[in-house]
């Protein structure tokens, strides 16, 4: 009988195990490491999560108990390593997550697909304000790719900023065009839309008078 597949949800638990084939190293470290590396603004890190994933991996048998240390008045620290399964699990899900596309469900897409809740003229005012969000966010990160640069850090250990950069481009590009197309009626509906708020208004209004 086929063992069900593993469930690979948390990119955590992949940082995790990602780190540890780099070296044994403790939770505080972990977090350290990937706080330093910036990795924090690709993959959420939470301490209490990050406990969670790591009990999680060792009950799986991907990593284990190197030793344990205190220092001084500090609580004891376990230093972890990556065992042969961890090993294997790592570059199996790497492979996934690189090859294979997979359906996300960002919140912005969301929102997009429940538009006509809004009317027209508040729609463009919000894209106008998103607008303004992008353009701080990709000016953050241009600003970060230059300080790597100067700081002659090899671009492969940024490519996520990089990548994270031309998708924010592409919305830029798009919530632009959008607001453009609403306001034209380059969606073909404004008419109506702009009638069911006005009709749902009126209908408010006779109920409180």
């Amino acid at each position: 009988m086929t063992a069900p597949a593993r469930r690979r949800a948390n990119p955590l638990a992949l940082a995790v195990l990602v780190l540890l084939l780099e070296r044994a190293m403790h939770p505080y470290e972990m977090a350290a490491t990937l706080r330093a590396r910036r990795k924090e603004e690709s993959i959420k890190l939470r301490y209490g999560t990050l406990y969670t994933v790591i009990e999680s991996l060792e009950r799986s048998g991907m990593i284990r108990a190197k030793r344990t240390s205190r220092q001084g008045n500090r609580p004891e620290r376990t230093t972890y390593e990556l065992t042969p399964a961890g090993d294997v699990e790592l570059r199996d899900w790497m492979r996934e997550l690189l090859s294979t596309p997979a359906k996300e469900f960002p919140k912005f897409e969301a929102a997009l697909s429940l538009l006509p809740s809004l009317p027209p003229g508040e729609v463009v005012g919000l894209l106008e304000t998103r607008v303004e969000f992008l353009k701080q966010d990709i000016e953050q990160i241009l600003a970060g790719l230059q300080a790597a640069k100067a700081q002659k850090l090899a671009p492969l250990f940024a490519i996520e900023s990089e990548f994270r950069l031309a998708c924010l481009q592409t919305e830029l590009s798009f919530v632009g065009d959008l607001k453009r197309r609403i306001q034209k009626d380059g969606c073909g509906f404004l008419k109506q839309w702009n009638q069911w708020h006005a009709d749902r208004a009126a209908k408010s209004k006779r109920k409180s008078s």
